[in-house]
């Protein structure tokens, strides 16, 4: 079957594009981070997958229906609804992001020192546990080592060093399972896996929670992929999913193809009474959590459309495609594709450069100023660490570019321009300047630290 998106396009935007000059003016400006770009200065932005989504007709149709009645709203009763049908789960709170959710709950589950073990924290969620005074804790699975084999499920969890950690002489405080994992190359989790979580955070008495920002993508990889499932609809895994856990919280800007939103749903009725004063005192009353009628209308219709399996085969359809185009171009990249992003392999691409000059945003300052192309680093200037003289103590293990594809935005054709643009630079990769630290906060640094090229 040819690539086709199951959907016609009602409304366009102009896409602005520079020259060559305009683009180094402008990144210099930014002090070569892409995060102070503007938006009028971007051609194809893949930055993120969050909020960038394009809101389907009926998105917009509900949203007109708004009640934005400050308790109790009609629209808040459809939105519980729809979550309620989907998780199984008692106590739900919308809020206005995922990282609200993570802040409150964070803070009710854990105290100063304890563990959050997960398969992967994101960089947010990270932030957030060591903001409640936790101890982030990542134990991927041995199989997220190799970034060119095949495995089905290299977003899975390390059960054993889950077990070691369970047992070990520090505290956990609560395992948190990313669904898709985002900081492990937007690889999927198994059931499987989950289930044998979820059984080891029984048996040791560990609250064992889902980071769900996208549970449809990997229900649709489960589906997919794993034996005993591909008889099962993407909704029906979900929810599976969500029955193992003790709750979940989950950024809607993502899976519900919606522009804000999250939810923060839990079974604990004690937990979710200490969550709802913090929610009512930070966020707003609990049957609004910061968000308009209309957004909570939006996003009940997102989490319907979403479960769609045409939807989900074209849009993983069109992430392989492009994939497979930056493959025959000669640039590496995770494997095997997952859906919601594509992982360039830039240490592999930029040999020239060591560790200490940043070639994962070597190669992504690179896409910019050859076609205007904006996206993240996920290597050592986000995950390395430094002394207090800038000397680099800690390497990523990967230096790796995110290409995010936004959700019902981007056309083949668009698809087809990355990968052009790509594969002119993977011509002559030497060319690719390194890059030092100009300034940066300790906490965070990607999104506000400004770099400069290490000139020839």
């Amino acid at each position: 079957m040819p690539l086709m998106e199951p959907y016609r396009v009602k409304v366009v935007e102009p896409i602005p594009i520079l020259t060559r000059a305009d683009r180094e003016a402008a990144m210099a400006r930014a002090g070569y981070n892409p995060f102070n770009l503007r938006a009028d200065e971007i051609t194809i932005d893949l930055l993120s997958d969050s909020g960038t989504g394009a809101l389907s007709a009926a998105q917009q149709a509900a949203g007109a229906i708004g009640d934005e009645t400050y308790a109790g709203s009609a629209s808040w009763f459809r939105f519980r609804e729809v979550v309620d049908e989907l998780t199984g789960y008692p106590h739900i709170f919308p809020v206005h992001q995922g990282r609200a959710a993570e802040r409150i709950l964070f803070n009710a589950l854990l105290e100063p020192g304890q563990l959050c073990v997960s398969n992967t924290h994101f960089d947010t969620t990270r932030a957030n546990v060591l903001l409640a005074g936790g101890k982030p804790v990542d134990l991927p699975c041995a199989a997220a080592a190799d970034l060119d084999s095949d495995h089905p499920f290299k977003g899975d969890i390390d059960l054993d060093a889950l077990r070691a950690a369970l047992e070990g002489p520090e505290s956990v405080g609560v395992v948190v399972m990313t669904i898709t994992n985002n900081g492990g190359g937007g690889q999927p989790v198994s059931m499987a896996n989950l289930t044998a979580v979820r059984d080891l955070c029984r048996e040791h008495g560990v609250p064992f929670f889902l980071d769900a920002a996208r549970f449809a993508e990997n229900a649709w990889l489960v589906v997919q992929r794993e034996p005993g499932w591909s008889d099962k609809t993407p909704a029906e895994v979900a929810r599976a999913a969500f029955e193992l856990a003790d709750g979940a919280v989950a950024s809607l800007k993502k899976d519900a193809i919606a522009h804000i939103g999250g939810f923060l749903a839990l079974r604990d009725p004690e937990l979710a009474a200490q969550c709802e004063l913090v929610l009512i005192a930070t966020e707003g009353f609990r049957t609004y959590g910061g968000l308009a009628g209309r957004d909570l209308e939006m996003l009940a219709q997102g989490l319907r459309e979403v479960v769609d399996p045409r939807y989900l085969a074209a849009r993983a359809a069109a992430t392989r495609y492009l994939g497979d185009l930056i493959k025959a171009a000669g640039v590496s990249i995770v494997e095997p594709a997952g859906i919601h992003a594509l992982y360039l392999n830039a240490g592999r691409l930029l040999t020239h450069l060591p560790p200490a000059q940043y070639p994962g945003h070597a190669l992504a300052t690179e896409l910019y100023l050859a076609g205007g192309i904006r996206c993240a680093e996920l290597g050592t200037l986000y995950l390395g660490e430094e002394d207090e003289n800038g000397v680099l103590l800690k390497a990523a293990p990967y230096e790796l570019v995110r290409l995010a594809i936004p959700r019902r935005v981007y056309t083949q054709s668009h698809l087809e321009y990355v990968a052009e643009v790509v594969g002119e630079i993977a011509k002559n990769p030497e060319r690719v300047p390194g890059y030092r630290m100009v300034s940066a906060p300790k906490l965070l640094r990607h999104f506000n630290c400004r770099v400069e090229p290490i000139r020839a």
